[in-house]
C-alpha cells in the first residue's frame, strides 16, 4: 500500500460513536444476568475441546494517574499490594485451571493493565512461574507485555523475557515534554529510547509504541516532531489512539478541560498526518483503526493473507483461540460467552478467598449474535466478504439474511469506501479509515447515535 490520503470532509461526516467491535454484542450489552453456575457449565462444556489457549492477565496498578487514562486501575505508591495481588493471581489460576482440559496449548499471553512492571522483577518471575505450572505452552506462543519507561530497570525487562515474552508495548503517547507535562506524564524521549535498546538487547522480536493524538497543547507541528522522532527509533507496530474524551466514566479528564485541547479540526489534521506519514514510502502498512505495522511484521503478513483476528487485546493473529482473563477487571471470551471479572479490587479478593469466580457480569451470546459476530468480525479483518463463502461458513443464505444491510452499503459505495459486486464487497484502502462504520452497518444492537456509549469511531 503506498502512502494512505485522508478526506478531511469524509473524516467528519463519518465521526459519530460506535463500537470497537473487539467483541461482539459490545460489552456494553453485558449484563449481571449470567450467574456463576451458568458460567462453569459453559466453561466445562468449552474444555470438551483441545482449541488453543489465549491468556490475559492485567495488572491494574499505577503510582501515578495519567490524566487520559481510560482504563481500570489502582494507583498507589504501596508496592506491597503487588505481592498481594500475585498470591490472588495464584488463587484465580489454579481456580480456573481445574476447570480447564490439560491437552489445550496456550499460542498467546497478554499482561495488560495499569502497568505489569509495577510489579517487581521478582514477582514478575513469580507470576510467570505460577502460569507455567498450570498451562502448557506452545513453541510458537505470541507472548506480548505493556511496559512502563517510567522507574523501570533493565532487570524488569530480564524477567520478563526469562518468563518467554516476546513482544512488548511500550507506552509513549507523546513526546513533546509541555504535552506531557499537561497530561501528568513525565516520560523524556531519552528514557524511551534508553527502554527501546534494553528490549532490542535482551531478545524481544517485536516492540510496539502506543501514540495518543488529542491531547492538550498538541498541534500539528508538534506531532509531527514527534513522528520525527519514532520513526528515526522504528519501532515495529504502533498504536496510534484517539484520545477519547469521557469524564463522565473517568472523572479525572475533566481536570484536561481546563488545558488547551485541540478543537475538532486540529484533531483530524492530526489524524491525516499520523495516517500520511506513516505510511508513506511503505514505512508502515495501514492494518486498520489504529493499527499499523512493518510490511514484513506478523500482523501485516496475517493482514494480507486474510488471517487477522479481533479480540479485547485488538488485532491478533491468533485465530480460534479461546480468551481466559485473569485480574480484576479482565474480559474472558469463549465462543458461547463473555464474562468479566470484578472490577473493585476488594471484591475480587473477596470472591478469590470464597472460593468463587470472581464474576462481575457477562454475556451469553445466542445463534442469531454468533452469525453477525462473524461477519463483523470479517469485515474488521478481511475487509471484504464473500457471500457465497460467508454462506457456506454460517450455514445462511447470506444473501437473503443480510438483505437489508447489503444494501445499505450504498452509502459507502457512493463515498468510494466499499466497493460492491454481485459476489462480494470490499473495503477500499480509504474505507480502511471508517472500518467500524462499515461493520456498524451489521450490528442489530445499536442504540440511537445520541444514546451510544461509544468513543468517537475516528
Amino acid at each position: 500500500m503506498s502512502m494512505l490520503k485522508v478526506d478531511l470532509d469524509l473524516v467528519k461526516k463519518y465521526n459519530i460513536a460506535g463500537p470497537r467491535y473487539t467483541s461482539y454484542p459490545p460489552a456494553t450489552k453485558f449484563t449481571d444476568s449470567l450467574k456463576c453456575s451458568d458460567l462453569e457449565r459453559l466453561i466445562q462444556e468449552n474444555n470438551r475441546t483441545e482449541r488453543d489457549l489465549s491468556l490475559y492477565f492485567h495488572i491494574p496498578f499505577c503510582e501515578t494517574l495519567c490524566w487520559y487514562c481510560g482504563c481500570t486501575t489502582v494507583i498507589t505508591l504501596n508496592h506491597a499490594q503487588g505481592q498481594t495481588y500475585v498470591r490472588y493471581l495464584e488463587k484465580e489460576v489454579a481456580q480456573m485451571a481445574r476447570l480447564l482440559n490439560p491437552r489445550r496449548k496456550v499460542v498467546q499471553l497478554h499482561w495488560g493493565g495499569g502497568s505489569p512492571t509495577f510489579l517487581s522483577p521478582d514477582e514478575i518471575r513469580q507470576l510467570g512461574e505460577i502460569i507455567h505450572r498450570h498451562f502448557t505452552f506452545s513453541d510458537q506462543i505470541e507472548a506480548g507485555v505493556e511496559v512502563d519507561p517510567r522507574r523501570l530497570t533493565r532487570d524488569h525487562i530480564v524477567a520478563l523475557r526469562e518468563v518467554g515474552f516476546n513482544r512488548a508495548s511500550v507506552g509513549v503517547q507523546d513526546f513533546d515534554p509541555v504535552v506531557m507535562e499537561s497530561v501528568h506524564r513525565i516520560q523524556p524521549k531519552e528514557l524511551t529510547e534508553q527502554v527501546l535498546g534494553w528490549l532490542r538487547d535482551e531478545g524481544f522480536g517485536s516492540v510496539n509504541f502506543d501514540l495518543i493524538y488529542g491531547l492538550p497543547n498538541q498541534t500539528v507541528e508538534t506531532f509531527n516532531r514527534t513522528l520525527d522522532s519514532v520513526l528515526a527509533m522504528g519501532p515495529d507496530r504502533l498504536a496510534v489512539f484517539s484520545y477519547a474524551h469521557v469524564p463522565w466514566v473517568k472523572p479525572a479528564q475533566k481536570i484536561l478541560e481546563q488545558k488547551a485541547l485541540p478543537v475538532p479540526e486540529v484533531k483530524l489534521q492530526l489524524l491525516k498526518t499520523v495516517i500520511e506519514r506513516l505510511t508513506a514510502d511503505n514505512r508502515y502498512v495501514y492494518i486498520g483503526m489504529d493499527h499499523f505495522a512493518r510490511p514484513d511484521d506478523e500482523l501485516a503478513v496475517a493482514r494480507e493473507r486474510k488471517q487477522l483476528q479481533r479480540n479485547f487485546q485488538g488485532y491478533s493473529t491468533r485465530g480460534g483461540a479461546d480468551i481466559y482473563a485473569f485480574g480484576m477487571s479482565s474480559i474472558s471470551q469463549i465462543p458461547e460467552a463473555y464474562w468479566q471479572n470484578e472490577k473493585d479490587l476488594l471484591k475480587f479478593y473477596t470472591a478469590l478467598d470464597a472460593g468463587r469466580v470472581p464474576l462481575v457480569r457477562g454475556y451469553q451470546v445466542s445463534d442469531a449474535d454468533k452469525i453477525r459476530r462473524e461477519t463483523i468480525m470479517r469485515v474488521m479483518c478481511d475487509f471484504s466478504l464473500d457471500y457465497a463463502a460467508m454462506s457456506q461458513r454460517l450455514g445462511i443464505d447470506f444473501l437473503a439474511y443480510f438483505h437489508q444491510e447489503i444494501a445499505e452499503l450504498a452509502g459507502f459505495e457512493a463515498d468510494g469506501l466499499v466497493v460492491r459486486r454481485p459476489n462480494g464487497m470490499e473495503v477500499t484502502d480509504t474505507g480502511r479509515l471508517f472500518i467500524r462504520n462499515i461493520a456498524m452497518t451489521f450490528d442489530n444492537t445499536l442504540p440511537p447515535v445520541g444514546e451510544r456509549q461509544h468513543s468517537r469511531t475516528i
